[in-house]
């Protein structure tokens, strides 16, 4: 009995086990995280504290201190410059160590210097690129809905002890709507068609939506099931390594921003957005007002987007330790899409090795 290609691919591959591919830029936190004194965070078993300068600008670097090896993020911004909580040892953005307050006038400043990572702040997020400078060879992840003035944002963090693979997979597998009874604004999804590249997936399906927005009044749908009815939509989805998009007709679109801590640990962004593109009027109004109706209505779907979260990480979680448990046992998965998925995270990491 001839096994399928699938099953032959995997079976001395461990998914669970792969890393990441860090020649692109991550989304390591929100922008209004990083406010005046500097925050912790960790991408793939990197610690890395972010703080801002004098101008707001964000810098990024190794969360340890060189002197005692403590974490940097335990200490404070004064002016351009870090200092560590415990010596007082200060560096600037570029990891060079600028003062140590008890220095003798014999002694000279550490040459030591710690690494500094490439940060830039766009469309509400802090980006960070952890791998090799020299490559750098990416494009532009770009979130043009976020300051686009008929898209209305909602973000929830998802954290999850899980693999990020557990958490792609379940954002590429539309037939987990069974799992979102009350939440789910889809149904009867059926997979058309597959289309897979070195570094995306791209998975289309036909769905049947609840949500239908072109009129003032159906907003209200988001709030009262009973008004919702069923129509046929495009429920397309996307892994564009690192991160996931996905567009339900024209009404919805919502992106995941990854940050994977480690083989057990993933933090995300999901950020979904609520087309207005169907109320010419509302265009016709003065832009400052439509920018106050844009920042009004921000997390509009909170209560939704969260409740999705929370019973998406419960499965993620249970998955994770499943395998824990019983690292050789074999799902026996029939979605297309999940094979095209895992193929692209062995590519990704072992070409990081290669």
């Amino acid at each position: 009995m001839t096994s399928s290609p699938e099953r032959s691919f995997f079976s001395t591959r461990d998914i669970r086990q792969a890393g990441i591919n860090p020649n692109y830029w991550y989304v390591v936190a929100q922008s209004s995280e990083v406010k005046t004194q500097p925050i912790g965070i960790t991408l793939w078993e990197r610690r890395i504290v972010l703080f801002r300068d004098t101008q707001g600008k964000v810098a990024a670097l190794e969360d340890c201190c060189p002197h005692r090896q403590v974490k940097l993020s335990h200490g404070r911004v004064q002016g351009d410059r870090l200092e560590c909580a415990y010596h007082g040892w200060c560096f600037d953005s570029t990891g060079r160590c600028i003062d140590v307050p008890y220095l003798e006038k014999n002694q000279k400043l550490s040459s030591s210097k710690i690494r500094s990572y490439p940060v830039r702040e766009q469309d509400g997020f802090i980006w960070l690129f952890p791998g090799d400078q020299a490559v750098e060879k990416v494009a532009d992840f770009r979130i043009s809905e976020w300051e686009h003035l008929n898209y209305i944002a909602t973000v929830s963090v998802i954290d999850c002890n899980a693999h990020y693979s557990y958490l792609i997979e379940n954002l590429m597998d539309m037939y987990h709507g069974h799992l979102h009874q009350d939440w789910q604004a889809w149904a009867d999804p059926v997979l058309q068609n597959l289309n897979e590249k070195r570094d995306r997936v791209d998975a289309f399906y036909q769905a049947q939506s609840y949500y239908k927005i072109d009129k003032i009044w159906s907003i209200s749908q988001l709030f009262f099931p009973a008004l919702r009815r069923l129509h046929p939509e495009p429920l397309n989805v996307s892994y564009v390594y690192p991160h996931w998009v996905s567009t339900l007709g024209s009404d919805f679109k919502i992106y995941c921003l990854f940050c994977p801590r480690s083989l057990t640990s993933t933090r995300a962004y999901l950020v979904h957005f609520t087309s207005l593109n169907a109320f010419w009027r509302l265009h016709k109004l003065h832009v400052p007002f439509r920018r106050f109706v844009k920042n009004r209505l921000f997390g509009s779907a909170q209560k939704l987007l969260d409740g999705l979260v929370r019973q998406d990480v419960l499965m993620i979680e249970e998955e994770q330790q499943a395998y824990l448990n019983n690292p050789q046992q074999h799902n026996h998965e029939l979605n297309r899409a999940i094979a095209g998925v895992q193929r692209l995270i062995w590519v990704q990491a072992t070409e990081e090795i290669e």
